[in-house]
């Protein structure tokens, strides 16, 4: 195997990104030695946005919601993922 190259050091993220994207990770890195790494306590960042539904529906969803037992906010993620997924696996 060749001798691995030294990761530079950066600037910022900026610079750390286009690095990346120009070089192959594996002239820098041995993965056959790297281990899993597992984060059991990290969330997705959010973004909190505005979404106006006529009262109907939101009446539905909540119902739904309590027959879950789930936040009715997490039910509308939850439908919106799966119906992404969906969109992805048929669109490509």
């Amino acid at each position: 195997m060749n001798k691995l190259k030294n990761i530079p050091i950066f600037k910022n993220e900026e610079e750390e990104r286009e690095f990346w994207a120009n070089h192959e990770s594996s002239d820098f890195v041995d993965w056959k030695k790297s281990k899993r790494a597992v984060f059991p306590n990290l969330k997705p960042s959010t973004k909190t946005i505005s979404l106006r539904l006529p009262e109907h529906i939101l009446d539905e969803l909540k119902m739904l919601a309590r027959k879950r037992d789930v936040p009715y906010q997490s039910l509308i993620k939850m439908f919106l993922k799966d119906r992404l997924n969906e969109e992805l696996r048929h669109s490509g």
